[in-house]
């Protein structure tokens, strides 16, 4: 072998060890800076709440379930009332104690006010554009401000007391009445009749007339259509947490909500431009039209598209029915299952209202113990069992964990409102609780927070809470209520459905039988 043929046997032979040299060393760096990655993500993971270990890609999602207030709440007994979870890709906190709420809701308000971006918002909402999914800033203040001022003040709700008195006075009560007296013993759908009267009521004061059950977006009317919302608003949506899985629309909730979101811009669009023929000719100003004078009066500091205009009265129509319907068919199916209770609430509603008229909306400050109904039905049914998420806008230190920027908070008001170390027999129902006990509904106890608190607190507790007790001390001092024959109370069905707001999952159905003499004055305009 010649003296260049061994010279090139040994380069190639050093090559070769250079090679292999090169592709272990590229591997150890591989390998430490995995190291030093994982290191670094289970430091992370030390500063956050504690929670079960998630799987690849979908994280803790497969935990949800069908009904995720309940099986969050278990998983909190298990990792405390601040619990981490991935759901997907999003980093995510849940809140189960009132005093984690707190937390969130008042003393680090500031830093947990905005909204995440959910496509239910982005395809329904106009692109995030209404109060209640609009990402915190300047545009979500003003649209706060005007439906604190302009639609919801105290003044404006009580310009529209005859038409709620008289909606629930005359034409339900009414129509009960007449039920009743053409047939024996009627069993009547309490969910859709106070479903109905709550969307009257709401058509009204934002539309200025009712709508017939094959009125509103479509042929289907407003009372098929609600819940079709509330439910979509209340999905767990996999294209919200697997980004790249949003295209395929796996669960197709995104063509449900382009659906809705093309009659409801019809609807709206034919309304306002009604409301632009009829201008000035109303002798009561609805929602739509203080919304116009706002639109119309525009200024640099206050500024409405019209796409805002419509995403308001999505709001108000859509939340404001749901959640008081809601209550009040939970209310009526805990009353129904304790026949003592409501007898309590009629014997209060006798003594302050009489069986010689009707109950008014003035009535109400004096009736304690409905109060106390409509707080213990809103604690153990909160109209939202789980908040519209809120998001972190910059890292904060909550309770000696780090909360990174941009992560989804969930606060659970049904794991909160049946606490134990909060409420004594947690999972009774007990009106009494409230008697003589300063437990409030508007943001400021939170052990109690179906309406929320803080800057994202609900605009529209004062009107829901009118509405909730009025049609409830109606129902009840205008008659008496039991079960169809052959259930008992232990018997009914209590099973419920998620959504946004967490429904029954069958109708309610009573037999209703009239109290008062069939004469009994109605309301009357003032």
């Amino acid at each position: 072998m010649s003296s260049v043929e061994i010279y090139s046997e040994a380069v190639d032979a050093m090559q070769g060890h250079l090679a292999a040299a090169a592709i272990c060393i590229a591997v150890l760096l591989s390998t430490w800076m995995l190291f030093r990655k994982i290191h670094r993500f289970n430091k992370k993971l030390e500063k956050l709440p504690p929670g079960p270990r998630p799987w690849p890609i979908i994280g803790h999602l497969h935990m949800i379930g069908k009904l995720p207030h309940r099986n969050l709440a278990l998983l909190s007994q298990r990792y405390g009332p601040l619990m981490s979870l991935r759901l997907g890709s999003v980093p995510t906190v849940i809140v189960s104690s009132a005093e984690m709420a707190q937390q969130f809701l008042k003393t680090h308000d500031h830093v947990f006010s905005s909204r995440p971006a959910m496509r239910c918002a982005k395809n329904m909402f106009y692109d995030s554009i209404d109060v209640t999914f609009a990402p915190y800033g300047h545009y979500w203040r003003l649209a706060r401000r005007i439906c604190v001022s302009e639609l919801l003040s105290p003044k404006r709700l009580e310009s529209f007391r005859f038409q709620r008195e008289e909606e629930v006075s005359v034409i339900t009560i009414r129509s009960l009445l007449e039920e009743c007296a053409t047939v024996s013993n009627p069993v009547v759908d309490v969910t859709k009749t106070v479903s109905a009267v709550v969307v009257d009521i709401l058509c009204r004061m934002t539309f200025g007339r009712k709508y017939s059950d094959n009125e509103g977006y479509d042929s289907r009317g407003f009372r098929a259509m609600i819940p079709q919302v509330s439910s979509l608003l209340g999905a767990f949506d996999i294209g919200d947490f697997i980004p790249y899985l949003e295209w395929m629309d796996l669960q197709g909730f995104g063509r449900q909500e382009k659906e809705i979101h093309k009659r409801a811009d019809g609807f709206y669009e034919k309304l306002i431009e009604d409301h632009l023929v009829q201008k000035g000719s109303q002798e009561t100003r609805d929602f739509v039209d203080v919304l116009l004078s706002v639109y119309e009066n525009s200024t640099p500091e206050v500024n409405l598209g019209r796409d805002s205009l419509k995403s308001l009265l999505m709001d108000m129509l859509h939340a404001g029915t749901d959640t008081t319907s809601t209550a009040l068919e939970w209310a009526m199916s805990e009353l129904l299952k304790r026949p003592l209770v409501m007898k309590k609430a009629q014997e209060e509603l006798e003594k302050v209202v009489g069986l010689n008229r009707k109950v008014r909306e003035s009535d109400l400050p004096h009736l304690p113990y409905l109060q106390a109904v409509v707080k213990e039905t809103l604690r153990l049914y909160p109209p939202a069992p789980l908040m519209v998420p809120h998001e972190s806008m910059d890292s904060c230190t909550v309770s000696d964990y780090e909360i990174p920027a941009r992560t989804r908070i969930i606060i659970n008001a049904w794991a909160i409102g049946r606490d134990p170390t909060s409420w004594e027999d947690a999972e009774e129902f007990k009106p009494e609780r409230f008697m003589g006990r300063s437990v409030d509904v508007r943001g400021q106890d939170f052990e109690l927070l179906p309406f929320g608190s803080g800057r994202r607190g609900c605009p529209g507790i004062q009107l829901a809470m009118v509405v909730v007790e009025f049609v409830l001390g109606q129902l009840l001092h205008c008659f008496d209520w039991r079960l169809p024959d052959g259930i008992q109370g232990p018997d009914l069905d209590m099973s419920e459905k998620f959504g946004i707001s967490s429904r029954r999952a069958v109708a309610l159905l009573a037999v209703p039988t009239p109290r008062l003499p069939a004469q009994a004055p109605e309301p009357q305009c003032s």
